[in-house]
């Protein structure tokens, strides 16, 4: 149970340092199941979460869909009907989100997001109730809290590690906080975990007045997708909520139980999701484009953004593709309006920012790229807009900033991040070399003391210098030598330094320490 806790605390400091964690192992009665059950994470803390969460992971996965406002306030209509007759009442909300991928998701307390792509993929509004019931209750059970407590977030903050990605997702650039978003969008749901959200979300369907035998259309119709192997529902809904067949089963059975009858919704569903049909050849061109520009071919992605746009004139995206053509094409002037037309059109997306504040630092201009990269770092912390303000920080003298904006980066476990950790060694090592350079005691077999160095940085040192200190019976410690390893130690290196210490008894080593007090970076 100790060790248990002491995970939450760390997950919770990284969600939010203000978060207070009374009660923080407990149990209690779920409200959906009505099951017993063991909770970590006070319900404060869970819609915390939720808070702080919702709008960078809406900004990981394309940022909220604006273009045609109807059909945001329908999916919201629907979710809060159904949320109305859910077993736990939490702050609902649902937004669409502008990404052709099908997929949904739910964070603790009640904050749930459905793809552009996946309301393309359904036939009525039924079917639109079975996903977001499904969702609801993965809320209201507390399933996300749950992946949480099993350590699931935990894990990847501390290991850093990369979740799956596509063109349209931006979660491998976030830091901090945001790191643990990604997390929890990428964390699978238990088999139980997926047939308990089936199971009652079928049921809140049948309270609200919709037919829950479209659940089981819907389950038949992802289950033959997923045999069909169709590679955007793989890295998409099917990631996290992976169908079966006995799913299925299990969904005709409880719809049974619940009974025939109830509203399908499919002419209101049609004329609602018709204009997003209409589109749906310009965002078919803007995924070609993406993928054109990832392999180095900026002519063809500038032409399929000409075409996109053609199609449809208001999406942002659109203009920030073309910017990125350019872009690479060094066509920079051209670049950058293509730029402010996408901040223009939507300037509630993090990355119309972060792009046209790399452009600026290219083009000399600082004040505009800090103001854009800082306005990047309000709508999503990354390790892209981090590292390019610690350059310009760098070149305009603030050493102090420089460095704290290359410590956020170096949290990624991208290039970006590996650029921004050698950046950080390199600025902050002769000032802090214990920070960042490792030594411990040992004892050879004549007696004399040995100082083991280790290098674990990306770059080289020489000169370092090491003090050796006894402790005394008051605790202090006197320092008795200073040695200096001589050449250099290479990054990721190793090395032993013989001191002119001996000692008569191995034990007596345990009241001697080592500090490293000087070293330089080789260039």
């Amino acid at each position: 149970m100790n060790g248990r806790s002491g995970f939450v605390k760390i997950v919770l400091r990284g969600v939010g340092g203000a978060l207070l964690l009374a009660g923080l192992a407990g149990c209690g009665t779920n409200p959906v199941t009505g099951k017993s059950e063991l909770s970590l994470i006070s319900e404060r803390t869970e819609l915390e979460i939720g808070r702080e969460q919702y709008s960078p992971s809406r900004q990981m996965q394309g940022g909220d869909y604006k273009l045609e406002p109807e059909v945001t306030r329908y999916v919201q209509q629907v979710g809060q009907r159904l949320a109305a007759v859910s077993d736990r009442k939490l702050p609902y909300e649902f937004a669409v989100l502008n990404d052709s991928t099908p997929n949904a998701w739910a964070l603790p307390g009640g904050k749930i997001a459905v793809n552009r792509g996946l309301l393309l993929e359904l036939n009525n509004e039924a079917e639109l109730a079975a996903v977001l019931g499904h969702e609801i209750v993965h809320a209201a059970a507390r399933h996300g809290a749950k992946g949480i407590e099993r350590g699931v977030v935990l894990q990847g903050v501390l290991l850093a590690a990369g979740v799956a990605t596509r063109d349209s997702d931006y979660s491998q650039l976030a830091v901090g906080g945001a790191a643990i978003g990604a997390n929890l969008l990428n964390q699978s749901y238990s088999r139980g975990a997926e047939l308990e959200a089936d199971y009652y979300g079928m049921s809140y369907m049948a309270q609200a007045g919709y037919d829950p035998l479209a659940a089981v259309g819907l389950q038949e119709t992802f289950v033959r997708l997923s045999r069909d192997r169709k590679e955007n529902w793989l890295s998409g809904l099917f990631a996290s909520h992976p169908p079966s067949a006995e799913r299925v089963e299990k969904n005709r059975q409880r719809a049974r139980e619940l009974g025939n009858g109830g509203e399908l919704g499919a002419e209101r569903y049609r004329r609602i999701v018709g204009v997003l049909k209409k589109s749906a050849p310009a965002y078919k061109a803007y995924s070609e484009g993406l993928a054109a520009l990832g392999k180095k071919q900026p002519g063809k992605a500038l032409e399929l953004a000409g075409r996109a746009i053609a199609l449809e004139p208001r999406e942002a995206l659109f203009y920030g593709l073309r910017g990125d053509a350019l872009g690479q094409q060094k066509a920079y002037p051209k670049a950058l309006a293509a730029y402010d037309k996408a901040v223009a059109l939507d300037d509630g997306f993090f990355r119309h920012f972060l792009r046209r504040g790399a452009l600026k630092a290219e083009l000399g201009d600082r004040s505009g790229a800090r103001q854009d990269l800082n306005r990047s770092l309000e709508l999503l912390p990354t390790a892209d807009a981090h590292y390019l303000l610690g350059g310009l920080a760098l070149r305009g003298g603030d050493r102090p900033a420089a460095i704290s904006h290359f410590q956020h980066a170096s949290g990624a476990s991208t290039a970006t991040g590996k650029a921004a950790s050698s950046a950080l060694v390199r600025l902050d090592l002769p000032a802090n070399p214990q920070r960042y350079l490792r030594s411990r005691l040992g004892i050879d077999r004549s007696g004399v003391v040995v100082i083991q160095l280790q290098n674990p940085t990306p770059v080289a040192a020489r000169n370092i210098r090491i003090q050796l200190g006894e402790r005394g019976s008051g605790g202090g410690v006197a320092v008795r030598g200073e040695y200096r390893f001589p050449g250099t130690l290479g990054a990721g290196k190793t090395a032993a330094l013989r001191t002119d210490i001996r000692l008569t008894d191995g034990g007596q080593l345990n009241r001697w320490e080592s500090r490293i007090v000087g070293a330089v970076v080789v260039d």
